[in-house]
């Protein structure tokens, strides 16, 4: 029992899917890690081997007794017939975020793992970075007045990677994390079809009745960035307070807490507060997203 091993196979070949087999051939040293082996990876495109991994069929990963987990990493639109299908075959789970395109689907799946007594966690690597662990800090025991986040990237297919409430739910877990618990007082979106842009924008109210804009802008050519804005009593912060570099890369530090959590070495009470973090921004997610669809109200 002491030195039990998982087999992991690799679903989806993108970015991450490659950084997971890249992290999975060479965890870190003395890490929870180590208790991973990759035993192959699945895509629809045929690849034969990519360094030491070599690819199998969805079926054969599904059926074989080796394989105790999958780390999803496919477009965001089948994360959730995927997620149901390992779970479905007794296997835990590691996905990308957001790990469903609908509120009512990541409870269901939510539910049907721990009925199946299996991990499933959802990969939050914006949790994760430098940056925001001193920005959190920076926050820490201070009061909100009023708040901004605005984030600006390129254009995504929305047929792959759903709603933009949904494909930028890291902005919102961001807020969600910093403030804790949110309601949407209003959500709005502009779209130019012809010039592929969109920019959506959420007003929240804290707890403490403070309010908080959201803004998640895509276009041609628009660099990847966050502005922040948060006003406190003590002052407000404009920018990125200065951060180290990590010496251990986003992926595998997520790996980590999902091998500890593997070895049930995360705490119940950790599991509860994750658990409640990932599922309250989905529902949010989807708040958002039906404001955004509703009809123009006509006033006669």
């Amino acid at each position: 029992q002491i030195s039990k091993m998982f087999g992991a196979v690799v679903v989806g070949v993108g970015i991450a899917g490659l950084a997971r087999i890249r992290d999975l051939t060479n965890p870190m040293p003395s890490s929870p890690s180590e208790r991973l082996k990759l035993c192959g990876f699945v895509s629809r495109r045929n690849l034969g081997n990519i360094n030491e991994a070599k690819q199998i069929s969805l079926e054969d990963a599904l059926r074989n007794k080796d394989i105790h987990a999958a780390f999803i990493s496919t477009e965001n639109r089948r994360h959730e017939e995927t997620i149901r299908m390992f779970l479905e075959a007794g296997k835990h789970v590691l996905v990308e975020y957001p790990m469903a395109l609908s509120a009512k689907a990541a409870h269901e799946l939510w539910e049907m793992a721990e009925q199946k007594g299996k991990v499933l966690h959802v990969e939050h690597i914006e949790l994760l970075t430098e940056e925001y662990k001193q920005l959190k800090k920076e926050v820490a025991g201070k009061d909100l007045v009023k708040g901004t986040l605005h984030f600006t990237g390129h254009v995504l297919d929305e047929n792959k990677s759903g709603f933009p409430a949904f494909s930028g739910i890291a902005r919102l877990t961001w807020l969600i994390d910093l403030f804790g618990d949110l309601t949407v007082t209003s959500a709005t979106r502009e779209q130019q079809k012809d010039k592929n842009y969109s920019r959506m924008t959420v007003h929240f109210q804290t707890a403490n009745k403070k309010p908080l804009t959201w803004i998640e802008e895509r276009g041609p050519g628009m660099r990847r960035e966050k502005k922040i804005n948060f006003c406190f009593t003590s002052g407000c912060l404009e920018s990125f307070p200065e951060a180290p570099r990590s010496s251990v890369g986003l992926f595998m530090q997520d790996q980590n807490l999902f091998a500890k959590k593997l070895l049930s070495e995360v705490s119940k009470k950790e599991l509860a507060a994750e658990k409640w973090r990932i599922l309250r921004c989905l529902d949010l997610a989807e708040v958002i997203q039906q404001y955004c669809e509703e009809p123009e109200k006509i006033y006669s």
